[in-house]
């Protein structure tokens, strides 16, 4: 069965990007992997790291669930079944490619930051257009 991998945020863009995902999967009859990555927010020496990282992480870990529930509460006509809900700890563009290595397609929304400023930042649309093992769509706003 085709794999329709798509990643979500909570953003209106990436709102947008699960609807197109789960419209092209109901033409496709393919399965809808939805992935949601997450970091801490904690970047400091190591032994805090630690110690902040045991008090936050299930906290974090549960919220990060919730955005992808919710995010899944925003599309009318998605069925459970066919979809394949992935919470990941790390960084955006490198979780979305790694879920996408058996995909046929990978879906993700685009802010529309543009120039120096995604330079800056580290698009994750940009990140997963050079990326990624499949083809691959980029919804804009």
């Amino acid at each position: 069965m085709a794999v329709i991998v798509v990643g979500v945020d909570g953003s209106p863009a990436s709102l947008k990007a699960l609807r197109w995902a789960v419209d092209e999967a109901r033409l496709r009859a393919a399965t809808r992997r939805v992935v949601h990555a997450w970091t801490s927010p904690y970047h400091g020496s190591e032994i805090a790291r630690l110690a902040t990282e045991a008090a936050i992480r299930e906290p974090l870990q549960r919220a990060a669930e919730q955005t992808l529930q919710a995010a899944l509460g925003h599309t009318a006509g998605i069925e459970a079944a066919d979809v394949e809900r992935r919470v990941v700890e790390g960084p955006p563009a490198p979780a979305l490619i790694e879920a996408a290595q058996d995909a046929d397609l990978l879906v993700v929304g685009s802010r529309g930051r543009g120039g120096f400023a995604s330079l800056l930042l580290g698009s994750v649309s940009h990140q997963c257009a050079q990326h990624a093992p499949c083809p691959i769509v980029i919804v804009h706003p």
